[in-house]
């Protein structure tokens, strides 16, 4: 019987990861480090995301198709946008990809729940829209305009659909959002000298403070990992590589680090144990690793196109360019679907659902027997009937 038992709870665990309960993936050790091309639509892609199983890209050029998605990132498959606006960003977060555009007529926000049909939706204004991202249960993206009024540099969403308006901590460019350690972190170019205001952070999206950058640069992308915000940019004042990177526990205390190389640094992720930011400028060196997000490593690119973003996921890095190439995508990695192991597998693996966590499965097995039991003797009056042998 204990025995019967096992193989049926492994057999329901099974079905349950077919259905979408997840296991590890392991990275390939090469993650980040060595990179190839990948065969796109020839477009302007300014931002790559990953959810659902699927990589999503955005364009800012094309006619009925500036998406494109990937199960695995390197087959890539045109998708119809909800407008031929200038995509800049997309997120994916609540079960939703949320993209925002610097184009467009009351509709600079499409979302999709799969990545391939996309509805257009309401911004709350017509502004340059530059970065969205997700956290805490919220849509928060960022502008590089407001007609001079800081209350619309920055909206929020709860669902991706409805946006409201927010004051933004100072009339910046902002350029990216990200979120980390329970705060929203907001990035912006140089522009007056004043490094007091480069960086603004809140809580909750809605309500900002600004922020002292640790240099006055144009900072373009900011991640959060293993307690660390890091930022990297694509311009600094004095020529040098020492500035391009900046580091902060909390996101309101900032310090200078040295970037492998002077290049335009447009975008950085964590994956894989390594920070990877990939540029727009360099010869052969556009791609850049840390462990710490201190010390940086050159890594030779695909090629010398113009990456704009790179995401990480199931042990694989892809970065995407906007130079209207067939190439428009490459990757590192070895990407790591999610396995639907069998119950035979899982026993191999030496799981026993009887000394693990399964044992919640099990007690819904026999909640379910007992109702149908409790069911069958309702309905003969009595107690179940017994069979003879």
């Amino acid at each position: 019987m204990k025995t019967a038992f096992r193989s049926l709870i492994l057999a329901f665990i099974s079905f349950g990861l077919a259905i979408g309960i997840t296991t590890p993936s392991a990275a390939s050790g090469t993650a980040g480090t060595t990179w190839t091309l990948s065969t796109t639509p020839a477009e302007s892609w300014r931002s790559v995301a990953f959810g659902n199983g699927l990589f999503v890209a955005v364009a800012s050029s094309g006619t009925g198709n500036r998406v494109m998605t990937s199960p695995d990132g390197d087959t890539w498959t045109a998708r119809t946008s909800a407008a031929d606006n200038e995509w800049r960003s997309v997120a994916f977060g609540n079960g939703l990809f949320v993209a925002v555009a610097a184009s467009g007529s009351g509709n600079r926000v499409m979302t999709s729940p799969d990545g391939i049909t996309w509805t257009a939706r309401t911004s709350a204004a017509d502004n340059d829209w530059r970065s969205v991202a997700f956290g805490n249960g919220l849509f928060v993206a960022v502008s590089d305009n407001g007609a001079g009024d800081v209350n619309n540099r920055v909206m929020t969403s709860p669902d991706g659909i409805t946006w409201t308006a927010r004051t933004a901590a100072a009339d910046n460019r902002w350029r990216s959002v990200g979120y980390g350690n329970g705060l929203f972190v907001a990035l912006s170019l140089y522009d007056d000298g004043n490094v007091n205001n480069r960086v603004m952070t809140s809580p909750d999206g809605i309500a900002w403070t600004a922020r002292t950058a640790a240099s006055d640069q144009d900072w373009n992308s900011v991640t959060y990992a293993n307690g660390l915000f890091v930022a990297v940019s694509d311009k600094d004042n004095d020529g040098s590589a020492n500035d391009r990177v900046m580091t902060s526990p909390d996101g309101i205390t900032w310090t200078a680090r040295t970037a492998a190389q002077n290049r335009d640094w447009n975008s950085v992720t964590y994956g894989s144990g390594l920070f990877v930011a990939v540029s727009g400028s360099g010869t052969g060196d556009r791609v850049m690793t840390s462990p710490d997000g201190i010390s940086w490593t050159s890594q030779t690119s695909a090629a010398d196109d113009y990456w704009v973003s790179v995401t990480y996921a199931n042990g694989l890095f892809v970065a995407v360019n906007d130079s209207e190439t067939s190439s428009g995508v490459m990757i590192s990695g070895v990407f790591t679907p999610t396995p639907t192991p069998s119950p035979g597998e899982l026993a191999a693996t030496g799981f026993d659902p009887l000394t693990s966590a399964a044992p919640a499965l099990a007690a819904i097995l026999v909640g379910l027997v007992v109702v149908a039991l409790r069911r069958k003797k309702s309905r003969n009056g009595g107690a179940p009937r017994e069979h003879s042998a």
